[in-house]
């Protein structure tokens, strides 16, 4: 899966849905007191008192016999209260196992229910006169079990524990040893959560609305759809039937074997797949709705479907050109095919996450599939082919191969957002893509792992309430950095052999970190257990720390390392230490690597031949090494000349910028120190390297918007940009590429953010040409204009912007609105934004990025997207508590507060307002506001006094 997010729990079972399940499953039976019963608001399933409850599942089981035990859950306001501490965890028991899943389901489109049927062949291991399963939010009507050659047994009851989303089904005698069958009635809720089965909200041509029913299961939430063993250990095949209105498309994992009219019925078809492979049920998906497709084959004779809204099929047509190029790299890197005879992506409206890998049928958001030839801007484009590169990864790394457990999530999701940069890397080789990783990963992964509040790569996971927490930057960029270090270390030739010993050994099982270590092992001869270990198991990362002495001829480099924190170097005695591949290269050659050595030691000292006192040297060239790097002042100072003379390479010249950047936040030099480095890169021409100088700059800004003297900050941009802006113009040229087009966009963004008057002028000009048709903007302009022009508006701008968003017939467009609306200064207008961010007019899943924008843009917006959680926090945690949007919420609403009381005050808010899977995120945030509280009062006035000197004496 692509982290963008989950989201919560279901709301309250709706009136028609128990009149409709009633009226059609079981109408004669009830009595007339018990649908006038229904006539008055029901609550949640999960609180019904059993004595009283009048839910159709329970009427149909008083019918059944059986008998009806749930416990109550404790609601979002009480749950931590009732349980200060995390329930202790069992998975499910191995008595019960299935091996294959035959499950039909009938959703309803109008009333947003789904009614289900499960025959499932299990093997009962010992005997046993229960079956403990994963069920949440759905209800069971009735139950039986009957051994191979034996007569079914009716189940007598059913008692849900909610808070493990488990049920128990009771039987009257023992189970026997052996094969059985489990036959299973259900119903449930379409839910507007946008996870399990639920439904999306999408507009035909015509302007109609309608729904969509489909499926999001990662991690835990394939029980909100059927029953079942839902743990990614516990594979098995599946017989998928659907019901649904003929005029449908109905998609799943396996192809379509048969399609028939149903009886009951003549406006729905009956539509059959075929058996999957063995497989996890977090894996598992179903679609049904109206969409139009383009197809292809791969080389290797794979179907390749790319689903659209309709009458978008054409914008299929680019992530369909990646996937069949895709599908045949893996098939050579790993040298195992991809095991099934088709793979759909599909695009769906309403997707909290980026995109799913569910086997055979890939989810997406639109803006993840879907670019339009005219109107899609270049980072989409970018965009698409890593999102489509990392899920088909998933294909082979984690669904062919499945980790054991939660804990070892990040070897699903690390793997992939590694191999993703190789795949584009292949299709596009003109994308420096390698580059970018830095700045878009491994950079991310480095800030978040500096916290005293990270955690270790590998967590050990129990409730289900704790997997959503560790979808984070650390699971998937600080492993896919890892994995790119130990990559670099190992070689690629001993790498792939490794792979595909893996990839063989346990196909169609389940593995752990630890058996990825010994194939990788047992291929290069190398310690890859011990070594990998200590970056996995620990949280953190080292700061090597270096200091040279020429020797005749030769260098002498005495190298230590400690732990690198975001408040300063780990000064304590149980400072951990990390096995550290370390390169070193000269001024000689930039690209080469003069030395290879394993760091195992706290200190070690290492011996250069033949490098001169006019040589540079320089560690941790590719910035392939996880760590931070401390060079002495002398080998700093000979280092950024090739800053300069762009005689470092762009990657190394990006994270030697970072490098200190991230030492001035931690109190270790001067900030004033970074700044002078930056003026330094006044020529440079590599959009990536521009990028994260922008990024730290952003971050600069937000910290001073806090002082008085924010606008020399500006000033300072203004300066830094003008000369790349200006070489650049606003046009394309003949012979430009993707990178040129990115960094236009940048700079023209940043530039007219920062105020730089013909930049604003121009961007007002091209913007009143687009609005009134006469020139439309390139795609690759619009988010600058649009930044600047709001940056700098009005009302009538704020008007003219919601305008272009109505008429937008293109999900990324409205995003690349949403996204920049919060840069709009005046108080009045920022409320009306953050408004307009919980209405009807923006997606629940891009609510986020709207508050974000908000909280990103200024010291005011800061406070108004805060007071604006605060006051909607029970909508907001209601609409996306229990997944990994609610985090990245808090995170972009109070991450840029710089007062130590704001820590006090978010600390205190989430006390008495519980999220349980943003726990970490809360403590991270908080953490990061006394950060930039201690790095403003440390280093303010200094920053002030340079910005004035710079400008020199008033003339």
């Amino acid at each position: 899966m692509l982290l963008l997010g989950l989201v919560g729990r279901r709301t309250q079972t709706t009136l028609s849905f128990l009149k409709r399940t009633l009226t059609t499953t079981c109408y004669n039976t009830t009595t007339t007191t018990e649908l006038l019963l229904l006539s008055k608001p029901v609550a949640s399933l999960n609180n019904i008192n059993p004595r009283a409850a009048t839910t159709t599942a329970v009427l149909l089981r008083a019918i059944h016999g059986t008998v009806f035990v749930k416990y109550p859950t404790a609601t979002s306001q009480n749950r931590d209260a009732t349980m200060p501490e995390r329930r202790p965890f069992v998975r499910l028991p191995a008595d019960v196992y299935p091996v294959n899943y035959g499950l039909c389901l009938k959703p309803d489109l109008v009333d947003f229910t789904f009614e289900g049927k499960l025959e499932a062949a299990v093997e009962v291991t010992q005997a046993t006169n229960q079956i403990v399963m994963n069920c949440a939010d759905i209800d069971i009507i009735t139950a039986s079990f009957a051994a191979e050659g034996g007569e079914e047994i009716n189940a007598t009851g059913f008692n849900y524990q909610n808070e493990d989303e488990k049920v128990t089904l009771s039987f009257p005698s023992a189970l026997q040893k052996g094969s059985g069958t489990l036959k299973i009635d259900f119903v449930g809720e379409l839910n507007d959560k946008m996870k399990g089965f639920y439904r999306s909200k999408y507009a035909t041509p015509a302007g109609d609305v309608r729904y969509a029913a489909v499926t999001q299961f990662e991690a835990t939430d394939a029980r909100r759809a059927f029953p079942c063993w839902d743990e990614p250990a516990i594979k098995a095949t599946f017989d998928i039937t659907l019901i649904v209105p003929k005029e449908r498309v109905a998609l799943s994992n396996m192809n379509v074997i048969d399609r028939k009219p149903y009886p009951d019925d003549d406006s729905l078809v009956e539509v059959k797949f075929a058996t999957t492979p063995i497989m996890s049920t977090y894996l598992v998906a179903f679609v049904i709705g109206e969409y139009d497709f383009v197809e292809s084959q791969s080389s290797d004779g794979v179907t390749v479907r790319v689903y659209t809204p309709l009458g978008k099929s054409e914008q299929g047509k680019f992530a369909l050109e990646v996937a069949t190029k895709t599908l045949p790299f893996y098939k050579e890197y790993f040298s195992v095919p991809y095991p099934l005879p088709k793979i759909d992506l599909i695009a769906i409206a309403d997707f909290a996450a980026g995109a799913m890998e569910n086997w055979g049928l890939v989810t997406y958001r639109e803006t993840a599939l879907l670019i339009d030839p005219q109107n899609s801007c270049s980072s989409s484009r970018q965009w698409v082919a890593l999102v489509v590169g990392h899920e088909l990864a998933h294909q082979w790394f984690g669904n062919l191969v499945t980790m054991e457990w939660w804990t070892h999530l990040w070897l699903n999701e690390g793997f992939a957002s590694w191999i993703e940069y190789l795949c584009v890397d292949h299709c596009f080789p003109e994308y420096d893509i390698w580059t970018q990783f830095v700045s878009a990963d491994y950079t991310r992964a480095l800030d978040l792992d500096a916290l005293d509040n990270s955690h270790p790569i590998e967590v050990n996971v129990g409730h289900p309430s704790e997997v959503d927490e560790i979808f984070d930057a650390i699971s998937y960029s600080k492993g896919a950095s890892v994995i790119r270090m130990l990559h670099n270390y190992i070689g690629d030739e001993d790498f792939r052999k490794g792979m595909n010993a893996y990839l063989l050994k346990f196909q169609h099982k389940n593995a752990s970190t630890e058996d990825l270590w010994d194939c990788l092992e047992q291929a290069s001869g190398l310690p890859i257990a011990a070594v990998m270990s200590s970056w996995t198991k620990q949280m953190g990362f080292p700061i090597i720390v270096v200091d040279q002495e020429q020797q005749g001829d030769d260098r002498i480099l005495k190298i230590s390392q400690k732990k690198f924190c975001a408040s300063g170097p780990h000064n304590g005695e149980d400072c951990p230490s990390w096995m550290v591949p370390i390169s070193i290269c000269s001024s000689e050659d930039a690209t080469c690597t003069k030395l290879k050595v394993l760091l195992d030691c706290a200190e070690t000292t290492i011996t250069l031949n033949n490098v001169g006192p006019d040589q540079w040297v320089k560690i941790n060239p590719g910035t392939v090494g996880f760590y931070r790097i401390q060079y002495s002042s002398s080998m700093l100072d000979s280092l950024l000349p090739g800053v300069r003379d762009l005689s470092l390479q762009p990657v190394d010249r990006l994270g030697l910028q970072n490098d200190l950047f991230s030492l001035s936040r931690a109190g270790m030099i001067s900030t004033v120190e970074v700044l002078k480095l930056m003026e330094a890169f006044v020529n440079e021409p590599n959009y990536t390297v521009w990028s994260d100088l922008s990024c730290n700059l952003g971050v600069l800004s937000s910290l001073l918007s806090h002082t008085d003297f924010h606008e020399e900050i500006q000033e300072f941009i203004r300066d830094l940009f003008t000369p790349i802006g200006l070489k650049l113009g606003w046009d394309s040229r003949p012979g430009e590429g993707h990178l040129d087009a990115l960094l236009r966009g940048l700079v023209l963004g940043k530039l007219g953010k920062a105020g730089h008057k013909p930049t604003l002028e121009e961007a007002r000009r091209r913007f009143k040409d687009h609005v009134e048709g006469k020139q439309i903007l390139s795609a690759d302009l619009r988010s600058p204009v649009y930044l600047a022009v709001l940056k700098h508006g009005d009302s009538a701008t704020l008007d003219t912007m919601m305008k272009l968003h109505k008429l937008a017939d293109m999900q990324e467009e409205r995003n690349r609105i949403e996204r920049v609306l919060g840069a709009i200064s005046a108080p009045d207008l920022i409320q009306k934004v953050l408004n307009f961010a919980l209405s009807e007019e923006v997606r629940p899943q891009d609510t986020v990025s709207v508050i974000g924008g908000v909280a990103g843009s200024s010291k005011q917006g800061r406070k108004a997207a805060w007071k604006f959680v605060k006051d909607n926090w029970d909508e907001l945690h209601n609409r996306y508590q229990g997944g990994f949007l609610i985090s990245r919420l808090i995170k972009l609403s109070v991450d840029g507060f710089a007062v130590d009381k704001m820590a006090a005050e978010v600390k205190s808010f989430f006390e008495s307002h519980h999220a349980p899977s943003a726990e970490r995120t809360v403590q991270q945030c908080c953490e990061n506001i006394l950060l930039n509280a201690a790095w403003l009062k440390r280093d303010a006035d200094d920053i002030h006094q340079y910005l004035l000197q710079r400008k020199g004496p008033p003339v």
